[in-house]
């Protein structure tokens, strides 16, 4: 099972659905290319404040230390964000 964090976070609970929703999540990103979250919940399903989370996940070291790169799309006042996963090493705009 992935390590996950947070007060409110049960393993036995909360532990099966993420560990999931992560797995899901890498698939996807990991076919390449740059999305929204939008794109990740309309293939992984979740929420786009869950696809944030993941997101975050793959940075932490237990769970691989992961590139997650991020770029505006579209208009720049849109406030609309874009990401890909690369593996350790082979990013450009980490954040």
């Amino acid at each position: 099972m992935m390590n996950f964090h947070g007060v409110t976070f049960d393993p036995q609970l909360d532990g099966p659905r993420l560990t999931s929703q992560f797995e899901r999540v890498k698939a996807y990103m990991l076919l390449g290319g740059w999305r929204s979250l939008r794109d990740i919940v309309s293939f992984c399903g979740g929420t786009e404040a869950s696809a944030s989370a993941r997101l975050r996940d793959f940075r932490r070291k237990e769970n691989g230390s992961y590139i997650v790169d991020r770029r505006r799309r579209g208009d720049p006042a849109s406030g609309l964000f874009e990401y890909r996963v690369l593996p350790p090493g082979q990013g450009e705009l980490a954040i």
